[in-house]
């Protein structure tokens, strides 16, 4: 008897609210050093687009012509909802990433018109380092987050956050059939674990994969996600017996 080597699955990374997608320099080592999984990320313009407008950039990106899986960070998770909803070509399946198909704090959004009013270019490190990065924020991971959302204006940062107040995809992405992996953090102080339950009762048969980290879960431990993501490609990619 022999064995099928599985066809190379390409992890195209959708980033954080971010977008710059510098974010993944930790997770992308991790994968390519301990589990030789090729990665494409994918940037968004520095531009205050809606998540429409987003889901058209991103599919006109997508690689063509080899199979794929989709790993939708944090501010990502409704484009990833949008593609698993109608799958382009190629796309095998969806992970989302301390993520969300719907505002994962509706009880903010009545609070969407005062948005003008944050200060995105002024906010305090220590405001951000407790939001996304603690209990695990260290001096290198800090400067990481300070270095990314400098490239970003403020506009649009205030753009996106509008975007996660008005978004359900919920209903789109209860239609899609594609396998779906939540890496869900253990310390999150953005999205609620209420999320993770409701992507399970969407999409029955998904996995949760819970690691001991903050928001930023990727950049705070590369390593485990590493491991779940590459867990997960295996199952989809198992070799197929002949003969």
């Amino acid at each position: 008897m022999t064995i099928s080597p599985p066809a190379s699955t390409l992890l195209v990374l959708l980033p954080g609210m971010d977008g710059t997608a510098r974010l993944f320099q930790r997770f992308d080592t991790a994968l390519r050093a301990q589990n030789a999984i090729d990665t494409q990320a994918i940037a968004y313009p520095a531009a205050p687009l809606d998540y429409t407008a987003l889901e058209a950039f991103v599919r006109e990106r997508l690689p063509q012509g080899r199979p794929f899986v989709v790993l939708a960070e944090s501010f990502s998770g409704p484009l990833g909802a949008a593609l698993r909803a109608n799958p382009p070509p190629g796309m095998r399946a969806l992970i989302l990433c301390c993520s969300f198909v719907r505002n994962p704090r509706p009880m903010l959004a009545p609070l969407r018109h005062l948005l003008d009013l944050v200060p995105f270019g002024a906010m305090p490190g220590f405001a951000l380092r407790q939001a996304l990065l603690a209990p695990c924020a260290t001096p290198q991971l800090q400067d990481e987050l300070a270095a990314a959302l400098a490239q970003v204006p403020p506009s649009v940062l205030r753009q996106r956050l509008r975007a996660i107040l008005d978004t359900d995809a919920s209903r789109s992405f209860a239609r899609g059939s594609l396998p779906v992996l939540y890496l869900c953090a253990r310390h999150d102080r953005l999205v609620p674990p209420a999320n993770a339950v409701q992507i399970l009762h969407l999409a029955p048969g998904a996995q949760l994969i819970d690691i001991a980290a903050p928001h930023m879960l990727l950049q705070a431990a590369p390593a485990a996600a590493a491991d779940a993501v590459a867990a997960f490609l295996n199952c989809l990619s198992a070799p197929q017996a002949v003969g």
